[in-house]
């Protein structure tokens, strides 16, 4: 079983590397970041197995964040631990309000903290995201990284393999070219919406095996759409 990637979220260095070295010792890949902007960055760039998220932060606070997170579906349904110092109910409650998974109030121990994550991965079930998925007889393996049409396999450019991925975890739902550049490029890459048109005819070329290239449909005016549903016109 690959191993669960944690974004920390603190602006304190201290408490940043004493978590860290708890989580690595626990087993996990670790991601940190100081401030609500750069962890926005790096969600959108590593989509972590889940947040570690100080409530109080200069500038976006945690649970600013927090709500940003949810409010966009791509990011909804990464799991946040929220950690702060506010340990009156009524902080409590707003956090998990705001769709917060946990709530660590300060001080805490890391082997608290550990047994926290563990609950909470174990609660969301993030593991299925390695399952193969299937549509048609296109087949994507997540975890040998390999794409295949009727058994036959499908050689993809890793910008191509990406964006395959990406629609086939979000189908039926239009995107547009911004959203695309933003969730299979990375937050933090400034390129021209052209670059997705690009990709997309490659894809489209790479999947023409039994009419699956029809399945990544152009919607005029809005974007593209994955879908197994004829498109009219």
């Amino acid at each position: 079983m690959p191993k669960h990637t944690i974004l920390l979220v603190d602006d304190e260095v201290a408490i940043r590397d004493m978590l860290s070295v708890a989580l690595e010792a626990a087993d996990f890949n670790v991601l940190k970041a100081e401030n609500a902007q750069q962890a926005h960055a790096m969600i959108i760039d590593h989509q972590p197995d889940l947040a570690l998220l100080d409530w109080m932060m200069p500038g976006t606070t945690g649970l600013e964040l927090l709500r940003r997170l949810k409010r966009d579906e791509l990011t909804a349904k990464i799991p946040v631990i929220m950690l702060t110092a506010k340990a009156e109910e009524d902080s409590k409650i707003s956090g998990l309000d705001a769709g917060a998974d946990d709530y660590l109030p300060k001080p805490f121990s890391p082997r608290e903290l550990i047994s926290r994550v563990k609950a909470v991965l174990r609660r969301v079930g993030r593991e299925d995201l390695q399952e193969p998925i299937t549509v048609g007889e296109l087949l994507l393996d997540p975890l040998g990284h390999r794409v295949s049409i009727s058994g036959q396999p499908i050689n993809l450019g890793p910008t191509e393999y990406r964006l395959l991925q990406f629609f086939l975890t979000h189908q039926e739902r239009v995107y547009s070219r911004g959203q695309i550049l933003d969730y299979v490029w990375g937050g933090n890459v400034y390129l021209d919406e052209r670059t997705v048109d690009v990709h997309i005819r490659r894809l489209r070329k790479a999947i023409s095996v039994a009419g699956h290239e029809n399945y990544v449909q152009t919607v005029r005016g809005a974007g593209y759409r994955f879908s197994v549903q004829l498109q009219n016109g």
